[in-house]
């Protein structure tokens, strides 16, 4: 792959460290080929950059990192998601289904970019003009880019060259409103964010390598480390980053963005995470060294450094019908508000504490289904511990049913189960209002106070009153989330195809199954298979995001009975390694204790088994792999402690776990039939040589073809009776099944006629019919069959006859190399044949070798080894044992070419030891 990157005409950035990026190459602005025609004659390409793929199947990983790598570099982190499915789907239909190289062109503007992406491929995909489109299932492979392009892209089309096929898409960015940047209106000193006495800034700077280079006093104030102390450390080494999977983005992605805003925490030297807002800009020196400048604060703090909303211009900012300015949203959630959903519904339970003096809050949204609400934040409760619990919304014992209408509970020890959750926590009354957008509820907004009696119906009317004017916000940040995730599981779906696609060994499947799901969607794996219906579940994997946990994991399941395995689709909950778990750690703390009988075993497992209590105790979910209407096994992800599962992340899972399932079946069905066919091919092999006296014997064999251990060469070497053997080495016409089916003929009969008595002509004069019979099947045969008596004065007789093989050549230990044998006509051609043996005497240290063409016609270009070249070999094996003159032939035929065999070899070595070898 070559790259290159001109933003703006000017030299391209130097890239961070890392992974060594292709060769770079340059493109004059100019030079824009067939791109200009279609592009808007107003836009002004400020950036650009291309690269070239080779039509192999890691390109199409290669090009979405090219293309997510450039739009982040560039600052459009907004549309990422969408140009790299996009370019995924083109660049697949190039490299893959086309076959040939492809072109991927980034082009930077003010209203967007646009990325074309070229192949060598010029038949046209689509018609022209006024005739009707049909692109059909968004299931088939044909045409899935294009339909993509259609539902992402703003603009695409296609374009066409007599040697190229080009298409290309823009992805416009949002607006960005020209004039104040932000303002918010003038509030009560009451109503201003809170702050300490002294606001203290964090100055820190980050090399390209994300090492921290400055360090100023308010960052020592802060996070009590010394300048010296963090100088060259990476800021990873200090900073508590959130993980979102599908929306999350990493410390060091966020280090080499051109600017980004946003929370994390800062472990400080106390050992605590301190909450922080900050604020990144990515700069370069005057010797163009790029680093990134952080300014970080307290989270609650925000105000001083976080970036106002954007409203949008041309509304009407009045008042509302009711009188109430459309400013209450900023009175109450304070200004500026916070841009991401989980700061707006942290802020939101904040306020609403605050607002009512309770001593805990939370807030809980609806699922897309609405039959559940989901906790999203909470504070004065243990509610970190239960982020995305689930709570049903119908009325009813033990549900939530105070969730479509205003409720005061006075005393929640009255009425168990009201509120599941706040049990166990200590809270006594509560308030409770929905959150609606358009008379469809999207949450349930709550405070709580552990005295009994606190709130009243003019409570519920004020935070009622609170959660109007934030529903709003709260249901278009969620849906902006939700497409977020949507977006990003997208692109996690087409990588994990990729990746599933990419290998045949089960294994691998096993591994990248549990690899994909830890961490992304889950912090712990287990993936179980059932290899047929008579079979129990077998534990096939585990893995864990913390190698050191895996064993126990791994201990703590084969313990108790693997999940059932039923074939309903989604996500169920498993609860036995949760319980088995907590036993576990309770049998041990008590042990520890010596409050039982078995304290005596205390040891190092006390610290081990409680961690592994901790690793499994949150939500555990199952999943069937179901392929080909039969479960196939199930995949099992869990949480930590009190952790549980999103929706839409059960919901990716099931996704990835229907493509796993088919992977793992093919991996499975592969491996059958390569078992299969490997153990066919080996019974047409000879099981062992013999036990010759007074002759040495080596065979080497090797067939050609992927998976193949038998193809159409063949030997044997076989007892006949007293004192007497036969031997034979063969070749079929063909390679592959068919011609190792008429291998096993040959081979097979060969011993059956030998062992009746029949001479060397009149067993190849059988087997010639044999063949004849097998009709449509039949395949010619060149054999050279032969019997061997070894005598009692050390040499050896043989009998041999080579109907259209190859001769066998016969070294005398002076080195001279003669053919023994002449050539007579090859089997399965002719009905009525007369063959005759010839009689070859091998003296002490004499060699015979015999081979199959497959030796003699290994080529290098228009060179060939042939008869002559094996000749010459042979000569150089003087005094060699039979095991090295086969060794030294077989070196000389693969050093002959570079390539690999494309025929299958079998090579054939008798010689008779000399007295002084």
């Amino acid at each position: 792959m070559t790259t290159g990157v001109i933003p703006g005409g000017q030299s391209p950035e130097p890239r961070p460290r890392g992974p060594r990026l292709p060769e770079q190459r340059r493109e004059p602005f100019g030079h824009q080929g067939l791109h200009v025609d279609n592009r808007t004659r107003s836009s002004v390409i400020t950036a650009r950059a291309a690269a070239s793929f080779e039509p192999l199947g890691r390109s199409v990983a290669t090009a979405r990192s090219f293309v997510r790598d450039t739009l982040q570099g560039w600052g459009f982190g907004d549309i990422v998601d969408d140009a790299v499915v996009l370019t995924s789907e083109l660049v697949t239909n190039a490299v893959v289904h086309a076959g040939t190289a492809a072109d991927v062109l980034c082009l930077r503007s003010d209203d967007g970019v646009r990325i074309e992406v070229s192949d060598r491929y010029p038949e046209r995909e689509v018609p022209v003009q006024s005739a009707a489109v049909t692109m059909g299932s968004p299931d088939r492979e044909g045409g899935r880019g294009l339909q993509l392009c259609a539902a992402l892209a703003g603009r695409w089309g296609v374009e066409y060259t007599p040697t190229h096929k080009n298409v290309w898409f823009q992805l416009d960015l949002p607006e960005r409103p020209v004039g104040t940047r932000a303002a918010g209106p003038s509030l009560p000193a009451d109503l201003l964010p809170v702050a300490d006495g002294r606001v203290r800034v964090a100055v820190v700077q980050i090399d390209r390598g994300s090492a921290i280079t400055a360090w100023n006093e308010d960052a020592e104030e802060l996070f009590g480390y010394a300048a010296e102390q963090v100088t060259g450390k990476p800021l990873t080494d200090l900073a508590a980053w959130p993980h979102t999977p599908g929306t999350g983005t990493g410390i060091a992605e966020a280090l080499q963005l051109s600017r980004w805003e946003g929370s994390y925490g800062i472990r400080g030297a106390h050992g605590r995470v301190i909450p922080v807002y900050a604020s990144h800009l990515r700069v370069r020196d005057t010797d163009g060294e790029p680093s990134t400048v952080c300014l970080l604060v307290r989270d609650h703090e925000r105000a001083v450094l976080q970036t106002p909303l954007r409203m949008s211009t041309g509304t009407d900012t009045g008042t509302a019908a009711d009188g109430t300015g459309t400013e209450a949203f900023e009175v109450f959630i304070g200004s500026p508000a916070p841009d991401d959903l989980d700061g707006l519904l942290q802020r939101t339970v904040e306020r609403a504490r605050d607002m009512l003096d309770g001593d805990a809050a939370f807030l809980l949204l609806a699922t897309d289904d609405e039959t559940e609400l989901e906790v999203r934040a909470s504070t004065g409760l243990p509610s970190a511990r239960q982020r995305f619990a689930r709570v049903p919304v119908e009325a009813g014992p033990g549900r939530y049913g105070s969730a479509r209408m205003p409720a005061v509970h006075d005393d929640l020890a009255a009425v168990p189960g009201a509120v599941p959750l706040l049990g166990g926590t200590g809270m006594r009354s509560v308030v409770t209002v929905p959150l609606k957008v358009e008379g469809r509820l999207t949450g349930s907004l709550g405070v709580a106070a552990e005295a009994p009696g606190r709130y009243s119906n003019e409570e519920a009317l004020r935070l009622q009153f609170a959660a109007d004017r934030i529903a709003l916000a709260v249901e278009s940040a969620r849906l902006g989330e939700l497409e977020r995730l949507r977006r990003g599981s997208l692109s996690f779906l087409v990588e994990a195809s990729d990746l599933l696609a990419g290998t045949l060994d089960r294994d691998q499947t096993l591994a990248l199954m549990a690899q994909m799901t830890v961490p992304t969607l889950a912090t712990w794996c287990a993936v179980y298979t059932i290899a047929d219906q008579a079979s129990e579940p077998y534990l096939s994997y585990v893995l864990h995001e913390d190698e050191e946990l895996i064993d126990g994991i791994k201990s703590l399941l084969s313990k108790i009975p693997p999940p059932d395995p039923v074939p309903t689709p989604g996500a169920r909950v498993w609860s036995a390694p949760g319980e088995a778990a907590h036993q576990a750690a309770l049998r041990t703390s008590m042990r520890s204790l010596g409050l039982d009988d078995s304290h005596h075993r205390i040891g190092t497992t006390i610290g081990p088994t409680l961690a592994t209590a901790a690793a499994v105790g949150g939500e555990t979910v199952v999943l069937p792999l179901v392929a080909r209407n039969r479960v196939i096994g199930m995949l099992t992800l869990g949480k930590p402690t009190d952790e549980h599962f999103r929706q839409e992340i059960l919901e990716l899972a099931e996704d990835l776990s229907r493509r796993a399932a088919l992977a793992l079946d093919n991996a499975r069905l592969y491996s059958e039939r390569t078992a299969i066919s490997q153990s066919l091919q080996r019974s047409l092999l000879p099981p062992g040589l013999p036990q010759i006296e007074g002759v040495e014997v080596e065979v080497i064999y090797r067939a050609a073809g992927e998976g193949n251990e038998v193809g159409g060469d063949f030997y044997d070497l076989f007892p006949i009776r007293d004192g007497a053997y036969g031997f034979a080495i063969g070749d079929v016409c063909g390679t592959g099944p068919e011609a190792a089916a008429v291998t096993g003929l040959a081979r097979h009969a060969l011993r059956l006629l030998a062992r009746e008595g029949f001479g060397g002509p009149a067993v190849l004069e059988r087997l010639n019919s044999a063949i004849l019979d097998e009709g449509a099947r039949s395949r010619f045969l060149t054999l050279l069959y032969g019997e061997l008596w070894p005598q009692e004065d050390g040499s050896a007789v043989l009998k041999v006859v080579c109907a259209g093989h190859p001769l066998p050549l016969r070294l005398r230990q002076d080195g001279t190399v003669e053919p023994a044998a002449e050539p007579q006509p090859l089997l399965g051609v002719m009905e009525d044949l007369e063959l005759y043996e010839q009689t070859v005497t091998l003296d002490l240290g004499d060699v015979l070798l015999c081979v199959t063409d497959g030796v003699t016609e290994r080529r290098e270009g228009t060179r060939m080894l042939g008869d002559d070249g094996l000749a010459d070999v042979l000569t150089t094996c003087t005094g060699l044992t039979a095991g090295a003159v086969a060794a030294r032939i077989m070196r000389a035929v693969e050093r002959f070419a570079s390539d690999a065999p494309s025929d299958d070899m079998a090579i054939l070595a008798m010689r008779v030891p000399g007295l002084h070898p």
